[in-house]
């Protein structure tokens, strides 16, 4: 079975890695790119004063922080699991997952510190998804947001996403956030090609994700955690049921 990864490139190989692994073939079709700030440092080093945490919401924001910036001394509460490894692989000693939703890591916040020690650096894109500074600003909490990079849609499928949708090559395709699952809906449908969803298997992050989703799939199914541990197991699951379908 063949599964399209939606996510930008530099995130998409550790899941791409891991469905090889389980017999799946990914396609690579990433549907945001991600452009960094060129003056990252000139905007985030007034912000870091008085600090006493950063905050990140995506690996990209991890990227774009370390790209801006060389400070690692400040405690780095992250998102997800995933968003934290990038952070410990960017050189950040002091790291904390809050379990993959940006009100969990509003709890978190509020559980490890208080308003009082500082403020908190959001490191974040142009456009960001929830609401954490209303949210720890309710609790008391300032949060500057760092603007560090920005998503890019894309504007049509590649000729060999296309191409695939057409033949009905594609068996699942994964969806990590509201904003690619929209944009890959706008390119299916100004492509023409969404009749080819019904052949595919939809596996959504959280529910948010899924309903952006808004056409005819074959199945649609939300990760049980927002979690790349989730995702792999519905697409492990889909990838099942299809062999038992081909066989019959």
């Amino acid at each position: 079975m063949k599964a399209l990864i939606t996510r930008p490139r530099e995130q998409a190989t550790a899941i791409a890695d891991a469905l090889a692994a389980r017999g799946v073939e990914p396609v690579l079709e990433p549907l945001v790119e991600i452009r960094l700030s060129p003056d990252g440092a000139h905007s985030v080093t007034p912000l870091l004063d008085g600090a006493q945490a950063l905050l990140f919401t995506s690996a990209n924001g991890v990227r774009a922080f370390a790209a801006a910036s060389a400070r690692r001394d400040l405690p780095a509460l992250a998102v997800g699991d995933a968003t934290a490894a990038a952070a410990r692989t960017a050189g950040f000693a002091d790291v904390e997952s809050a379990g993959g939703s940006v009100a969990n890591l509003a709890l978190l916040v509020r559980r490890r510190l208080k308003p009082e020690g500082g403020a908190l650096v959001h490191s974040a894109a142009r456009e960001v998804a929830g609401d954490l500074a209303g949210a720890l600003g309710a609790a008391g909490f300032e949060v500057r947001r760092a603007v560090l990079y920005e998503s890019v849609p894309a504007q049509c499928l590649s000729a060999g996403t296309a191409a695939l949708l057409q033949k009905g090559a594609i068996g699942a395709a994964i969806f990590f956030s509201p904003r690619t699952a929209a944009t890959f809906v706008r390119l299916v449908r100004a492509a023409g090609l969404d009749g080819a969803c019904r052949t595919i298997v939809a596996v959504a992050l959280s529910p948010a994700v899924a309903e952006k989703l808004d056409v005819r799939w074959r199945a649609l199914h939300v990760a049980s955690a927002p979690t790349s541990a989730a995702l792999l197991a519905v697409c492990e699951r889909a990838a099942a049921e299809q062999m038992k379908a081909d066989s019959r």
